[in-house]
């Protein structure tokens, strides 16, 4: 088993290029034709985390430069320097360089761009234009709705999609056969229950998991991630609707005294099995909005326990006005 720390185990097992990137094909073909001719534009690569954004943009340095990359390639996260003195000072300092090994032009990543100040933008948008036959601009966001206009209209758009179970599992795959591991079926569904399409969260998962043994099980997978299990949300929330609130609360207390989750873990596990319940769309509607309310509570500071119960109690009481039924999940 490899004693590497999480973050050098993720970084092992990311991709080095284009055509190792999963379920990004659609990009990956038209950056392709930006490499084939050595002139790339500014790129804005949006969407959900750990799908492979960075990666994306790393691997096009490389086949850009080769071995000299790392020379050419200036990677900062607008989370940590997000004012306007990072886009005026290191981006420009840079920007005004010329490139190593013969490249016409250098690559700026910035990573969580959606985070730079407006004012921070509207400096970056002027260095763009004023540095463009020296410097490409990839810009990396989760949201590209925060990214001014003028901004958006300068670059090319690729939007990443969320990543499908055969996706997850192919990574799985390989970590699996890198690492020497035994996983267990069950604790694959669980990791592609949990990690919610972000590729970093499964390579941490499985890591943190193997720590603890050398066979990888589902109660592994939940105990390092500090998740409330499916299968316990269910219990609950079926006893609630069955009227049983003291037995739905003793599962309730469980979880967040006994196994220390956080509230907004329980309310989030709470919210995604809703949907598997044989209940009217209706109830589905009160109750997910009932979810929301007792979701904000807790953001805001409120206490966990008491929120969550009150969210049973709610629950309970819908489940004893209606007629008595069993077996409420699909």
């Amino acid at each position: 088993m490899s004693s590497l720390s999480l973050e050098v185990w993720a970084e092992k097992y990311r991709p080095k290029r284009l055509d190792e990137i999963i379920n990004q094909k659609h990009i990956v073909a038209r950056v392709k034709v930006f490499i084939e001719d050595r002139n790339i534009p500014h790129m804005l690569f949006a969407g959900p985390p750990g799908t492979g954004k960075t990666t994306m943009a790393l691997c096009i340095a490389r086949e850009l430069y080769g071995d000299q990359w790392r020379q050419n390639v200036l990677e900062t996260n607008a989370s940590d320097e997000r004012g306007i003195g990072v886009v005026r000072g290191k981006i420009k300092d840079f920007a005004r360089t010329i490139a190593m090994g013969g490249a016409e032009y250098r690559i700026i990543v910035l990573d969580e761009a959606d985070a730079l100040t407006s004012e921070a933008q509207q400096a970056l948008r002027r260095t763009m234009e004023t540095y463009s036959a020296t410097v490409r601009f990839i810009l990396i966001c989760n949201y590209s709705s925060k990214i001014i206009s003028p901004i958006q209209s300068r670059t090319a758009v690729f939007r990443f999609r969320t990543l499908s179970e055969e996706d997850i599992r192919k990574f799985i795959g390989w970590i699996v056969q890198g690492e020497n591991l035994d996983v267990e079926e069950e604790a694959v569904k669980a990791i592609i229950h949990l990690c919610e399409g972000d590729l970093r969260r499964v390579a941490n998962l499985l890591q943190a998991a193997a720590t603890l043994g050398s066979r990888i099980t589902e109660e592994m997978v939940y105990e390092v991630a500090s998740q409330a299990k499916p299968g316990d949300v269910r219990r609950m929330l079926q006893l609630a609707l069955d009227g049983r609130f003291r037995d739905a609360r003793d599962i309730l207390y469980k979880m967040l005294v006994n196994q220390g989750l956080a509230g907004e873990d329980v309310i989030r596990e709470v919210h995604r099995q809703v949907y598997g319940l044989d209940l009217p769309e209706e109830a589905k509607v009160r109750l997910v909005e009932a979810i929301g309310e007792y979701e904000f509570r807790i953001s805001e500071g409120a206490d966990s326990l008491i929120q969550l119960e009150a969210l049973l109690a709610r629950i309970t009481a819908y489940g004893t006005s209606t007629p008595p039924s069993r077996g409420l999940w699909r």
